[in-house]
């Protein structure tokens, strides 16, 4: 059997998940695990673009006195 993860957008899908598990045709497994975001999608909008540019910035010149060394 294969398992699928499903991501509802609508809170009615739910019903029918539940009908097709009493007509015995899936069964849901309730999952504890949280799933995993991606670093992009968790910190977005964390910085502003310009505290961006300059870490950025910050990043590359530290990165260029390592390669200095």
């Amino acid at each position: 059997m294969d398992t699928i993860l499903i991501e509802l957008t609508n809170q009615n899908a739910t019903g029918l998940l539940h009908e097709l598990e009493e007509l015995r045709l899936i069964i849901i497994i309730r999952n504890t695990m949280p799933v995993k975001k991606r670093l992009s999608d968790k910190y977005k909008g964390f910085l502003t673009r310009e505290e961006g540019e300059h870490l950025n910035n910050h990043i590359s010149q530290m990165r260029k006195e390592w390669n200095n060394i």
